[in-house]
């Protein structure tokens, strides 16, 4: 047990260690991101571990169904699987973790759906990654209580997005200004916005 609370003192800022319920620093142990790992196994396997730990849900190139279960990881070749779709729905993913999404190139599809970590700043991050600038297509952004327009407006920055979704988020406060800066910056994205 000392060892574990250890690692999760390593993990956690001394500001924040006193906030923190048990739950919340273990998630943020789950997403503490190790280069190293990144490193040896390459981007989409360190970033498919990163998501099953947190209790998200990937979908490889090639395959037509999301993998849930982290024992059950294909293994192989480490260059064969490439990440195209990510359903953290429920999931504990929070942005210490969204380093492990820099370096995928084939993710066309995200969904973050009551997710309670995900804010303004994992948005900012997401649509900061270059390689996700150029393949992420398609967002769903519902139920998540810490984004506000400004989240949502960063994502202009993903060249590629052709679909939009957000539902559920009282933190948008001018529905018609957001979307307008969204279709201004992307004139061919097609946004949804149910938030009433």
């Amino acid at each position: 047990m000392k060892l574990l609370l250890k690692a999760v003192q390593n993990a956690v800022s001394p500001r924040d260690w006193g906030r923190r319920n048990l739950w919340g620093w273990l998630n943020a142990v789950f997403n503490k991101v190790d280069y190293e790992r990144i490193k040896a196994v390459g981007p989409d396997r360190a970033a498919a571990e990163w998501l099953l730990r947190c209790g998200a849900k990937v979908r490889f190139q090639g395959l037509d169904r999301f993998q849930h279960d982290y024992n059950l990881l294909p293994t192989g070749p480490l260059g064969r699987y490439k990440i195209q779709a990510i359903d953290a729905t429920e999931s504990c993913i929070m942005y210490r973790g969204f380093d492990h999404l820099d370096g995928l190139k084939h993710l066309e599809e995200i969904k973050f759906n009551k997710c309670i970590y995900i804010e303004d700043t994992c948005l900012e991050r997401l649509s900061s990654i270059e390689s996700l600038q150029e393949s992420l297509n398609t967002v769903e952004v519902v139920s998540c209580g810490n984004v506000t327009d400004r989240g949502i407006i960063a994502l202009h920055k993903l060249r590629n997005l052709e679909h939009l979704f957000v539902s559920d988020l009282p933190g948008i406060k001018d529905q018609q200004a957001t979307a307008n800066r969204l279709q201004t910056a992307l004139p061919h994205l097609d946004i949804v916005m149910d938030l009433d």
